[in-house]
């Protein structure tokens, strides 16, 4: 039995769960676009697939549709692969292992990729469908959007002639999305030198944070699992001598870090030292932290007296200078629209290797000057230490329109079904509405889609009753688009 075979409604949750059984973290896309290609080939229909797995399948309007203007339906097939430190998975290989609690789907210790395979669900299980109105239909999947937006960048928008578009891939439901933040990612190369040292060598785990999305709950104040580390290491020193080993954290940079590792030698004995400041700390960044992060842990182990490579005295201090220093959260709060972050910055990917301390950074500001100057004092840290900086995926940002026939039909179409106004509102998060605006002149654009919480985590949840309506909302608002 499907573990979904319940729930309603039927065809958006039978797609759901054959998309979750296929790998599709971002940079692994070939699978999950190949089906959406035979898919469209087992139905007759038409459709695009270029050389970055970006996948349009056309279907033709309805009986007294035929005429109408093309609609283009829009989410991205790839998703954030993150999982508790517990749980056993690999994400190039496995599918997901779904189930139903508490009438929401969840996939058991990891993310669940409702961000944004129920788009995927939703588009297919409209595809598929025999006996649903609807306009012609310019349904695109896109790919690596949750690693800088690169398959809507590279996409060749030519292929499509709507000029009305509905994304979807918002965690919200009851609220239209018309705008977003630009953002970029930062990559900085720190160069490092390691020196033979031995004595007792520990292990020191921050973990147990709430993490979550770098745009969505970036205003949320939740620990950055990196930050804390730094912050760890830099208040060590005033305990006791230790040198660096080796230094891991974050998968994603648009993920808030829930865990950062570290391996350090101190002198034999001195690791109790460690392990009462690393309780210390835990009892503070608790009280720091509460309403937010009330778990946090430092976890602290003796591994025993060895020997072995740990970073030279000057490369430790320029790896701690740039934790202490490498900027994290909100930096500035719109100044016209009240409660939406206009500026916000995550460290969200930290790797210590041989020859370099590899750190990324999320970007993101809804102003283009604002976002360029954060990124630049990104660029003079690393570049003040010696090392090497650049930027990747940079996206703009979408901005909101004035006159939009879209957004008139759907807020009234809502009002229809519920006697009451959605939200129409602006974002922090990136979509990759801002790149087809971009594109494609006259674009028309409006983002929804159902409650989803912690996505981007591996508490990741979806709503089954709100995709239910949803998915009511979409085929009325569909109905409604005739002309």
């Amino acid at each position: 039995m499907a573990a979904l075979e319940n729930c309603e409604p039927k065809k958006v949750f039978y797609y759901f769960e054959e998309i979750s059984r296929i790998p599709r973290g971002s940079g692994n896309t070939r699978q999950i676009s190949d089906y959406l290609v035979e898919f469209a080939q087992n139905h007759g229909l038409k459709y695009v697939q270029d050389s970055l797995n970006n996948v349009v399948i056309y279907k033709p309007g309805t009986r007294g549709y035929e005429d109408a203007p093309a609609v283009i339906l829009q989410g991205h097939m790839d998703m954030v692969c993150e999982k508790r430190g517990d749980v056993v998975h690999d994400f190039t290989r496995d599918g997901l292992h779904l189930s139903v609690k508490d009438g929401y789907v969840t996939a058991n210790g990891t993310t669940l990729g409702g961000d944004d395979g129920i788009a995927v669900a939703y588009g297919l299980a409209l595809l598929d469908s025999t006996d649903l109105p609807h306009p012609p239909l310019e349904v695109l999947f896109t790919v690596d959007e949750e690693i800088g937006l690169l398959g809507a960048a590279g996409f060749d928008c030519s292929v499509l002639k709507g000029r009305r578009l509905i994304n979807l891939d918002s965690e919200a439901e009851g609220s239209l999305w018309v705008s977003c933040a630009g953002g970029l990612t930062a990559h900085s190369h720190l160069p490092v030198r390691y020196v033979p040292v031995q004595g007792e060598k520990i292990s020191v785990r921050v973990c147990n944070l709430a993490g979550g999305h770098s745009g969505g709950e970036i205003h949320k104040g939740r620990a950055n699992a990196l930050k804390l580390m730094g912050r760890f290491l830099y208040g060590l020193k005033k305990q006791t001598e230790y040198e660096i080993a080796d230094l891991l954290g974050g998968n994603k940079d648009n993920a808030i870090p829930r865990e950062c590792f570290a391996q350090i030698y101190v002198e034999p004995g001195d690791g109790e030292k460690v392990k009462a400041f690393a309780g210390h700390m835990t009892e503070k960044l608790r009280e720091e932290y509460m309403g937010s992060d009330e778990e946090i842990t430092i976890l602290v182990e003796s591994l025993g007296e060895s020997q072995g490579e740990a970073l030279h005295p000057v490369s430790r201090e320029k790896v701690l200078f740039y934790l202490q220093n490498v900027p994290y959260g909100v930096q500035k709060m719109s100044g016209t629209i009240p409660g939406l972050v206009e500026t916000s910055t995550n460290p969200g990917i930290l790797k210590l290797g041989e020859k370099e301390l590899f750190v990324v950074s999320c970007v993101r500001s809804s102003v283009c000057a604002a976002r360029d100057a954060l990124a630049e004092q990104i660029e003079y840290l690393t570049e003040f230490l010696g090392g090497e900086y650049e930027t990747k995926g940079a996206y703009p940002a979408w901005e909101y329109r004035k006159d939009s026939p879209l957004r008139d039909c759907m807020v009234a179409a809502y009002q229809e079904m519920y006697g009451e106004k959605p939200q129409v509102a602006a974002i922090h998060a990136g979509l990759e509405c801002g790149l087809f605006y971009e594109k494609i002149k006259g674009l028309d654009c409006v983002s929804l889609g159902p409650d989803m919480k912690d996505i981007h985590t591996s508490e990741e949840l979806l709503d089954i009753a709100s995709v239910q309506r949803v998915w009511d909302y979409l085929l009325r608002v569909l109905e409604k688009l005739r002309d």
